[in-house]
């Protein structure tokens, strides 16, 4: 999907015209972050920030865009001609991609003129919420899944195309394998994984038939999909098959069940190609997958090599979004803070700090407010200097930053244990802050 400076909420739009008219040009700062966790979430992981920063990168109106928004008569002329050249020149600190984080937590620092912070947050924070949302539902998968083969299956159940593709890159960053996704491959060099549907056995005269045209077909990819009538049957066929194809040069590499109880089956299913001298096949599974079903199949033992989780994963569909904010914490120069009941903000530019335990795993977070040095590592780095890329990290840099967070978790957190409450104090010299803008107010 094109960014186009219209994704915006038209509130963005009059109160940048109320910021022209009124000749505010200050320099604010902006931070998102997510308020509290939702039941079921013990952390959350930072994703979306490359595809945040290409907004920012790219951010401009078209003459297109600029002509129907005078069409509308609801902006005045010169505004619309401060439109014409108006480009993100400001500065970003966000944490990496893959950061474990928890709330109040800002993982994302925008400082700039205002009416360009201003601007950017709707799609911002639909960048960042989406990204964000699927990351931190997949690193529950991949905690409960280790060294199982784990592929996004998604795309067709996403909300929107954009959606699954953008679920496809978060669970990659997250700890999956791959995705079915096909775009997913060219553009972000994602493994491709896939096999064959139902709807192929069907067109088939019998199975057998439909297994030994696509194994010609994908000699190098043999995952035969085996539960379109009766899966042990179709596995007692798979390994009739076996020997004539294995003298045409062609193995088969797995089978896959994705309907019924998966467990049971699978047991069946092995013992099945383990007698027929298969023991080398791998059996994967797919139908309506999380984590919690996963850590229960993996527990009973089910012989299981690796899982195609779609639904519930790309949308993440127990807990479809996160109580996030983009707030304005600084205007031309003083601390601001909102005070509204159940939705106060603490002001200022800030960074966290994450201390960790001497088994190496993370023990407790200080948000303080920026140039107040604490122990432990600063999480929030500058990406974005006067509208420029200061650094790029790859995919593949950011999902090994994510595996690294994941092993430091602590371990009620690791087997999601719930509730678990991480330790995130407010510094007190934020706490001063605070006090010093209500004086004010």
């Amino acid at each position: 999907m094109k960014d186009s400076a219209l994704l915006t909420d038209l509130y963005q739009l009059t109160m940048l015209q109320g910021y022209h008219d009124s000749g505010m040009e200050e320099v604010a700062v902006f931070e998102f972050f997510v308020r509290k966790l939702r039941p079921g979430r013990g952390f959350l992981m930072a994703a979306g920030l490359e595809q945040s920063l290409q907004f920012l990168e790219g951010l401009h109106f078209s003459s297109e865009e600029l002509a129907w928004l005078a069409s509308t008569g609801r902006f005045s002329n010169g505004f619309l001609v401060q439109l014409e050249t108006l480009r993100f020149t400001g500065d970003v600190h966000a944490m990496p991609e893959g950061t474990v984080f928890f709330p109040n937590e800002p993982i994302l620092r925008v400082t700039a003129p205002i009416a360009q912070a201003q601007l950017v947050e709707t799609r911002l924070i639909n960048l960042l919420h989406f990204q964000t949302l699927i990351a931190s539902k997949t690193a529950r998968i991949a905690l409960m899944a280790p060294d199982k083969l784990l592929v996004d299956f998604g795309l067709r159940r996403a909300h929107g195309a954009e959606a699954g593709l953008l679920a496809a890159r978060a669970s990659y960053l997250a700890g999956f394998t791959g995705t079915s996704t096909v775009q997913a491959g060219m553009q972000f060099g994602i493994p491709l994984f896939g096999t064959m549907a139902h709807s192929f056995v069907q067109a088939h005269a019998g199975e057998t038939l439909a297994f030994e045209h696509f194994a010609h077909a994908q000699p190098d990819n043999v995952v035969l999909l085996i539960d379109t009538y009766d899966t042990e049957a179709a596995a007692r066929k798979v390994v009739a098959l076996a020997p004539q194809l294995e003298s045409q040069g062609i193995r088969i590499k797995g089978v896959r069940i994705d309907s019924g109880d998966l467990a049971d089956h699978a047991r069946r299913v092995r013992q099945i190609l383990d007698a027929g001298g298969l023991r080398q096949v791998t059996i994967f599974a797919s139908g309506d997958l999380d984590e919690y079903l996963l850590r229960d199949m993996l527990a009973a033992g089910a012989p299981v090599d690796g899982f195609g989780v779609g639904t519930r994963m790309d949308t993440s569909s127990d807990v479809p979004y996160l109580d996030c904010a983009y707030k304005l914490q600084e205007y031309a120069g003083q601390a601001r803070r909102k005070r509204s009941e159940g939705k106060q903000t603490w002001p200022g530019r800030k960074q966290v700090y994450r201390s960790y335990g001497a088994d190496g795993r993370m023990a407790a977070d200080v948000v303080t407010i920026e140039g107040d040095a604490q122990p432990g590592e600063p999480l929030l780095r500058q990406v974005l200097q006067g509208g420029r890329r200061l650094a790029a990290p790859s995919l593949e840099d950011s999902r090994s930053h994510a595996a690294a967070d994941l092993a430091r978790l602590p371990e009620p957190l690791r087997q999601l244990q719930e509730p678990y409450a991480y330790q995130v104090e407010i510094s007190a010299a934020l706490h001063r802050l605070a006090e010093q803008v209500d004086r004010g107010l």
